[in-house]
């Protein structure tokens, strides 16, 4: 039986788990590699931090998240398929590791987030 996510390490696992997907991803990984050229020593704890504050109440988040993603779709379009994608992968990513009402509350969190940034996106 997998356990729930109740800790910072946990989040760290998820995180990481999912970015190792991303990377090499044919749909979505060419934008974090080549047209975002993602830092990735700096944003893997910045997404600790993000998922840890959504998850786990911790407030240790600070940042604009959607500017970043409309700077981005202005570089290259953001489409439905690529939030659809990040979301496959997201939930892969818990389902391989994670069971319970957190991981349940982070697969609706990602379909939130997910689905009100391509709503920003396509009205900036």
């Amino acid at each position: 039986m997998k356990k729930d996510i109740d800790c910072f390490d946990d989040v760290k696992l998820l995180v990481d788990s999912f970015y190792d997907q991303v990377k090499p991803d044919a749909t979505i990984g060419y934008i974090f590699n080549d047209i975002a050229q993602v830092d990735w020593e700096a944003h893997l704890p910045r997404m600790y931090s993000f998922w840890a504050s959504m998850l786990l109440g911790e407030s240790s988040f600070n940042g604009d998240v959607m500017s970043k993603h409309i700077q981005l779709n202005r570089k290259t379009s953001l489409t439905q398929a690529h939030f659809d994608r990040w979301l496959q992968l997201w939930t892969a990513t818990l389902d391989q590791h994670f069971e319970g009402k957190k991981a349940d509350e982070a697969k609706a969190r990602g379909k939130s987030i997910a689905d009100l940034m391509l709503f920003k996106i396509n009205k900036a």
